[in-house]
């Protein structure tokens, strides 16, 4: 049986949509402003197609692109990586998970705090993850209580030093808000446990350390179905985390694209049949976008383009493996949230060298609607395959 891989390049949006304005975005446009901005150039997308979805300076458009292209709109409400994996999966959320752009309520804090036998959480505002632990390090040394913090993601952040509070109580504390504290109308799309050490004026995240405790998606989903009809379900990267654990056969966490990249060549490898592999390379979004780094950004999207060649070598006849983004986030405007945006589609077909437009997608499930047909299971998630 061929192999289904989906590619999702986080951050990764290529336009504002129609409902921009509702999310201050109107003006967003990721990839074109950092082609623009950079001049970083994407050769090998270039001949999958990328420059045909729009103009991108840089990235031309291909006569003969060896891929389909397109771009997908998102339907659900949000603009976050929970929200924008999870209806790829086939799920579409109606209601945003909730922000706190002033912090968590009183409840909330005197809830988890009473839970920690702490005094009182410091920060409880959004933050830097690096810049939180800089401003408030010291006074967690002094006081022992836990930093607080969120992000314009729906996410609920501690932060402790190791010293102060060991790694495996910390995962406590955060498995107790996420069951807790952090459900009803206060059910964020995350709780994150961000453990650091150093000294003052020197603190440093322990980013191999850091873990996440999402929400349970609903069921059915892509990967509960494919799970229920014995397709083998891989995750490369975050997406384990978005998808609370479950799912998945195997999984393998990474530390940057390149490991990440690493990990889907070895997998591909492999040639596991009748096989779904799902992978999140998170260093466009996690290490360029928020932190308004157009040039890293550039240089991340040229770091993938270079892998392409060796992607679509290890493709069987029959296979598909599919490039997309989960929302979009424009290291060039004046923001570091996520930016509401279509984000480009492409697939490639082992054995195919001849690509169409897809043109614009209604939403992201088409790749789950896609992924189905694809392994013959019959299902009721929206979407419409574009195989």
């Amino acid at each position: 049986m061929p192999r289904f891989f989906t590619i999702v390049i986080d951050g990764l949006g290529i336009g504002a949509q129609e409902d921009a304005a509702d999310y201050g975005d109107e003006n967003a446009n990721t990839l074109r402003h950092v082609c623009e901005q950079t001049g970083c150039r994407l050769p090998n997308f270039e001949r999958l197609g990328l420059g045909n979805i729009e103009p991108l300076g840089t990235v031309e458009e291909c006569q003969q692109p060896i891929a389909d292209f397109g771009k997908m709109r998102e339907v659900s409400a949000g603009k976050d990586s929970t929200t924008g994996h999870w209806e790829i999966a086939g799920i579409h959320l109606e209601k945003p998970f909730p922000t706190y752009p002033n912090g968590f309520p009183e409840e909330v804090i005197d809830a988890f705090c009473k839970k920690t036998g702490t005094e009182g959480a410091l920060a409880n505002v959004p933050y830097s993850g690096t810049d939180v632990i800089r401003d408030f390090g010291e006074k967690h040394l002094k006081t022992g209580n836990p930093i607080v913090y969120t992000s314009a993601d729906s996410v609920f952040q501690v932060a402790c030093h190791v010293d102060v509070v060991p790694l495996e109580t910390l995962y406590d504390w955060c498995e107790f808000a996420r069951n807790e504290v952090m459900v009803g109308e206060h059910s964020v799309g995350r709780v994150i446990a961000r453990p650091f050490h150093g000294e003052t004026g020197k603190f440093e995240r322990l980013s191999d350390d850091r873990h996440d405790f999402s929400l349970s998606p609903p069921i059915p989903n892509l990967l509960s179905l494919l799970k229920e009809n014995e397709v083998k379900t891989y995750s490369i990267g975050k997406i384990i985390d978005l998808f609370a654990e479950e799912g998945f056969d195997q999984f393998r966490r990474t530390k940057s694209n390149a490991e990440g990249l690493s990990q889907t060549l070895s997998l591909m490898s492999a040639n596991i049949d009748n096989s779904f592999v799902f992978v999140n390379l998170i260093d466009t979004d996690q290490k360029y976008g928020h932190r308004q780094d157009p040039d890293g950004f550039g240089q991340a999207l040229e770091e993938i383009d270079r892998a392409v060649p060796a992607l679509l070598n290890k493709l069987n006849e029959g296979d598909v493996l599919i490039f997309l983004g989960d929302h979009g986030n424009d290291p060039t405007d004046e923001s570091t949230d996520h930016t509401r945006e279509f984000v480009p589609l492409i697939v490639v077909r082992g054995g195919k060298e001849s690509g169409q437009s897809l043109g614009i997608r209604k939403t992201f499930s088409d790749v789950s609607a896609s992924a189905l047909e694809f392994f013959e299971i019959d299902n009721n998630l929206p979407g419409n395959s574009f195989l």
